[in-house]
């Protein structure tokens, strides 16, 4: 694999960002506590899948391979930060007769929230 295709998937290390001094600066990693997700009213999530730093269409190719491992009815919760996966997942979800739950805004990126129903 490419060094491009080996971070996509995440079997590599993260990108390196140059900071204002042209510098390469790792991302600054982001705590569980700093993350705080907050399920639909009446359910918790039986999964949540971490898509943060990971670019279309990953987070929904993680979301269509894991959301078979919770029981019907059960709420999946992805979390993105990529602009593009705030749209497509409602979108997967009419496509996969899912139920798009809703979201939460997160300080980076947001909490999705996907109700199995097929």
């Amino acid at each position: 694999m490419t060094g491009r295709r080996l971070r996509l998937f995440g079997r590599g290390p993260a990108d390196r960002r140059p900071d204002s001094a042209g510098a390469a600066v790792s991302p600054a990693p982001v705590l569980e506590s700093e993350r705080p997700v907050v399920p639909p009213p009446g359910q918790a999530p039986a999964l949540t899948i971490d898509a943060l730093g990971r670019k279309c269409p990953i987070p929904i190719i993680m979301l269509a391979e894991q959301i078979r491992d919770v029981p019907l009815g059960a709420v999946v919760a992805v979390l993105a930060d990529d602009p593009a996966a705030y749209t497509d997942i409602p979108s997967w979800c009419v496509m996969k007769s899912q139920e798009f739950a809703g979201y939460t805004e997160l300080s980076r990126g947001w909490a999705l929230f996907v109700r199995r129903t097929l």
